[in-house]
């Protein structure tokens, strides 16, 4: 069954994204049949995004501009809210909730610019068009910069598999679109501007995958609908679903390992009332002083299992 969350935020931003590139091109390429608008340079046969959406399009172009940064400004938001709440793997230091506060501020910065490029357009505003395009591009690629920093002091725990899979993925996302606008932006000093059209699209397209990217981040949170808090992967890297049992004391309770908890479970049925007092006398075989942290979890009331 399909779990509706935060991970829809993401999801329809990109879906939005898409839709208005796609119907920007088509309407390029079969309505216009490829027209040279009066944005574009003499030699120029390659429209770009820009090109496309400052005409009959534009109010296409800003309302798709618009729903794509809500949407995934709204991604960003619930991705730090959900970790305030811990119901994902809460920021546990003062570092990383400042570089998710970067994350999100960048962002702005980078909504701003691709809401007001798609005001300002190429064939009027050019400067202003060009500026704002710094501000989108810089905006949401230094913000990648530091959410990728956040996840990667998040997933140092090796149970963290779902961070270090976004932390990835959005690693990559920053090496291609910093080699893409290099590329876009020297097609544009050597005036190739075929070339930077192409490129143009690639980058918006390859930007879309990177929003997609938020759904991994959210996804998670399907398992802690109704106050339920963060619980750690199992060993598999899986997250507990309904149906499955609590995980082994040792994932949440930070006192012991999962080694020790597995060493250390008294089975009921087989010690009787004796066992608890033989593990409380020398650990769990009846032997030896037991640590502290040993004391405390056979000490612990028991918790009652998640079916």
């Amino acid at each position: 069954m399909l779990r509706l969350s935060y991970w829809v935020l993401p999801i329809i931003s990109g879906v939005v994204w898409l839709a208005t590139l796609l119907g920007l091109l088509l309407n390029w390429t079969v309505n216009e049949d490829r027209v040279h608008y009066g944005s574009m340079s003499e030699n120029q046969t390659i429209a770009y995004i820009s090109d496309t959406g400052a005409y009959r399009l534009k109010p296409l172009f800003i309302t798709g501009c618009v729903i794509t940064t809500i949407f995934l400004d709204a991604a960003f938001l619930a991705d730090r809210w959900l970790r305030h709440k811990g119901r994902l793997v809460p920021n546990s230091t003062m570092g990383e909730k400042i570089l998710s506060g970067l994350t999100i501020a960048f962002a702005v910065v980078g909504t701003v610019g691709l809401i007001m490029l798609s005001i300002f357009d190429t064939a009027s505003h050019n400067r202003l068009h060009n500026i704002f395009l710094s501000f989108f591009i810089g905006g949401y690629t230094i913000s990648a910069v530091f959410i990728c920093w956040e996840y990667q002091r998040l997933g140092r725990n090796r149970d963290h598999r779902v961070l270090r899979i976004s932390f990835w993925i959005k690693l990559v996302f920053i090496i291609v679109e910093v080699l893409l606008c290099a590329g876009f932006g020297i097609a544009n000093r050597l005036r190739e501007f075929n070339v930077a059209a192409v490129l143009e699209w690639i980058i918006a397209v390859v930007f879309s995958f990177y929003v997609f990217s938020f759904y991994v981040d959210l996804y998670p949170a399907v398992y802690t609908k109704n106050g339920k808090p963060y619980t750690r992967p199992l060993a598999g890297g899986a997250f507990r679903t309904k149906g499955m049992a609590e995980p082994p004391m040792a994932q949440r309770y930070r006192g012991g390992s999962a080694s020790a908890a597995e060493e250390g479970r008294i089975d009921s049925d087989s010690t009787g009332a004796g066992g608890v007092g033989a593990a409380a006398a020398g650990g769990p075989f009846g032997s030896g002083a037991m640590s502290h942290t040993e004391r405390e979890y056979y000490q612990r009331p028991p918790v009652p299992q998640n079916f």
